[in-house]
């Protein structure tokens, strides 16, 4: 590109050098944890996690799997080629026979990414037939995509052609079933392999939360009057990818009058002296394993008011109840019936859920609250090495502020063992 005598592009385009881009510091990244995340042993992450997937097949007598979902996609080869995009694009896909071969379908140019993974026994090119990459040759290329899935399952099935499925649109779906191929739901069966967390599984989810809390620390750190939601939020989210980590699967942080109701993104609201201040981490950190907490700070400059320190006062007794119910053998309705009793006037408020599961994202279960039972409640009981996370919102109805808070923990034999280093509660009594 041609330069002026000053060294400028001679278009007159340059780079800002006022004082918004002048002393630009980048933070500072923790070194124990990057290492702790590279003594992960990821071939038997990997073969655990394969496995959990094939003893789900086995049980439901399915000659295999085919997985479009991202998600379902990274536990099942540990892979992750532009994450985000493909999310809303999907247009890799994977192929796993029961006794057989795992066959990952990737872009042609960038299946390096994906290469040298021992439990991957060959990539093939994707055959993308969405609008976007395949215009108005969609039914051309889903034809040679059904053939191809097809040609997998006969070779590899032994005659059985039961094929579970995550995600199809209807007419993929259509030309499998015309090709002979019987399809079932995939994805009960991928929760439940992703329920029970392997050994290096937790090691992943307490490298993750490690970074979480780190981030947590420097928000409350840069927490002052005058920042901005916008601005607190970028400072947790610079941690996580400073660290490896990926992205967030929400932008929930509000304050003062925007904390009730809870779900408010983050916004150019300046956080003034005394305001309560919400979030909710949603973090997928490194390795891609989720680290889900909620914290709730007041903003220094101006004491605890006594309406806000009953909020966070009824929260952590919300959660530690509940937290003091969960070991494995406990049934969900067990839980839900035993569960801490919400005040009238904060029900109307109630989170969605009492808790959730936690692995590469939300997952299985979902579990309702006594009042939802009948409408969205179901059954099940808590395994040991289940990752959950424990939920509370407290704030009335057209009420001033709120309190979020949610609490990820292990579970095991005797109780639930949190993963967080960060306090439950930290500025009641200021």
């Amino acid at each position: 590109m041609a330069s002026s005598p000053s060294g400028e592009p001679a278009n007159g385009r340059a780079y800002r050098r006022d004082a918004l881009v002048q002393g630009q510091r980048v933070a500072p990244v923790d070194r124990a944890l990057l290492d702790a995340y590279d003594a992960i042993d990821r071939r038997a992450l990997r073969a655990y996690r394969v496995e959990r997937l094939r003893e789900q097949l086995r049980k439901h007598d399915y000659a295999g799997m085919l997985l479009a979902d991202p998600l379902n996609i990274r536990y099942a080869t540990d892979t992750n080629n532009l994450g985000l995009w493909v999310m809303h694009s999907p247009s890799r896909y994977v192929f796993i026979a029961t006794d057989g071969p795992l066959v990952l379908f990737d872009f042609t140019s960038s299946k390096h990414n994906s290469e040298g993974i021992e439990s991957i026994d060959e990539i093939r090119p994707a055959t993308p037939w969405i609008y976007f990459l395949a215009g108005p040759r969609v039914e051309e290329k889903a034809d040679a995509w059904a053939h191809e899935i097809t040609d997998l399952l006969r070779t590899h099935g032994g005659g059985n052609l039961r094929l579970a499925v995550d995600r199809c649109d209807p007419w993929g779906a259509e030309r499998l079933t015309r090709l002979g191929i019987s399809l079932f739901d995939a994805q009960p069966l991928t929760e439940q392999a992703r329920l029970i967390k392997g050994p290096e599984e937790i090691a992943q989810h307490r490298v993750s939360m490690g970074v979480c809390d780190l981030g947590v620390a420097r928000m409350r750190e840069a927490l002052r009057p005058g920042i901005t939601e916008n601005q607190l939020w970028s400072v947790f989210h610079e941690t996580n990818i400073a660290h490896g980590g990926e992205w967030a699967e929400s932008r929930l942080l509000s304050s003062g009058p925007r904390t009730n109701p809870w779900f408010q993104d983050a916004t150019n609201r300046v956080i003034e002296a005394g305001d309560m201040v919400c979030f909710d981490t949603d973090m997928v950190g490194p390795g891609g394993y989720l680290s889900d907490i909620s914290r709730s700070f007041v903003c220094p400059g101006h004491g605890v008011s006594a309406n806000q320190r009953n909020l966070l006062g009824y929260a952590e007794d919300q959660i530690q109840h509940n937290l003091g119910l969960l070991r494995a053998g406990v049934t969900f309705r067990e839980f839900a019936e035993r569960c801490w009793p919400v005040p009238d006037r904060y029900v109307h408020n109630r989170y969605m859920m009492m808790l959730h599961g936690v692995g590469l994202v939300d997952e299985y279960p979902s579990v309702a609250y006594a009042v939802d039972f009948d409408a969205w409640g179901y059954d099940g009981t808590f395994e040991e090495n289940m990752v959950v996370s424990v939920e509370s919102y407290i704030g009335e109805e057209g009420g001033a502020e709120g309190v979020k808070l949610e609490e990820q923990v292990l579970i095991t034999p005797t109780g639930a063992i949190a993963l967080s280093s960060t306090p439950l509660i930290a500025d009641r009594n200021a």
